[in-house]
């Protein structure tokens, strides 16, 4: 009947306008093969529209859920989903995963995290943000190795490459975060030690103690950098393991660009020269 809500899906298509060029870093880009970028775009489109479910403002806690458990039921097969572009993405993702044979928890495991996203907006400690990653993050680096037939091996250095992606992203947007949705996966217990408050956050430039939780989280972040320089090593596939090189490199450069500049201040980002050297260091990795 016209006018009717679906008690999952709702009346309103949530897909927004971003694209690959909204993201800190490529997504299908050239250093994948031909044959393989499709997959990678099906997937990057269920993601960003989750995304943009558990991020739209309209909707309550309960009908991002609902919305998500949907997609997920939709991935695994268990319903149908109506026309809509955002539902239909999930569609088209299931069919690349069974053509593919990659896992379908490469993408239910995201929504476990969006579905956490729609509900949480504090995290107690690092460990408690670690385990975020593990959803949040981790499954994309699985997804590429496992599209691109790789070994077992590479899995750690890449759970680690991509946890360290994702706090990065983190402190990027760390007042935006706040302000706009109240989400802050700084620490609380570090927040707390640092005689640290939500409101330093919104500030107009880091206070000390602010500062001291960032390096924190800055030197996990380089730890897990460190294991990351694994990765290329471990990977087969010759495009895989350059494009590979070039995202640890940019997650480096983005690091000690966090530790030199203020996210409070504005907005962190990768510069041209950052991408250029990335790609240099990456280029090793051709033969």
């Amino acid at each position: 009947m016209s006018g009717t809500v679906d008690p999952v899906w709702g009346r309103e298509d949530v897909t927004s306008t971003k694209g690959a060029g909204d993201e800190n870093f490529p997504v299908g880009t050239l250093m994948i093969a031909r044959k393989q970028r499709g997959h990678v775009y099906a997937y990057y489109n269920f993601a960003r529209v989750i995304d943009d479910m558990v991020d739209n403002d309209k909707l309550t806690p309960a009908s991002k859920i609902a919305r998500l458990r949907g997609m997920e039921a939709v991935i695994r097969g268990e319903c149908d989903a109506p026309s809509r572009a955002d539902a239909q993405t999930a569609v088209t993702l299931r069919r690349h995963l069974l053509e593919t044979g990659v896992p379908l928890d490469t993408a239910t495991d995201l929504i476990e995290a969006f579905c956490q996203d729609a509900v949480k907006g504090r995290y107690e400690s690092w460990e408690e943000l670690l385990d975020y990653c593990r959803y949040s993050a981790n499954p994309v680096g699985r997804f590429l190795l496992l599209l691109h037939g790789e070994r077992e091996d590479t899995i750690p250095p890449s759970d680690a490459l991509c946890s360290a992606l994702q706090v990065l992203n983190h402190l990027q947007d760390v007042t935006s975060d706040l302000k706009v949705l109240d989400r802050c996966y700084l620490p609380q217990n570090w927040l707390q030690e640092e005689g640290v408050s939500m409101k330093d956050v919104l500030l107009a430039r880091s206070k000390p103690g602010l500062r001291m939780v960032f390096d924190r989280l800055l030197d996990e972040v380089d730890r897990l950098n460190e294991q990351a320089l694994e990765l290329p090593r471990r990977i087969r596939d010759r495009r895989m393991r350059v494009y590979s090189a070039v995202i640890v490199a940019l997650s480096h450069r983005l690091a000690a660009r966090l530790r030199r500049e203020d996210p409070v201040a504005g907005r962190v980002k990768l510069t041209r020269l950052d991408a250029l050297r990335a790609l240099a260091w990456g280029a090793r990795f051709l033969v």
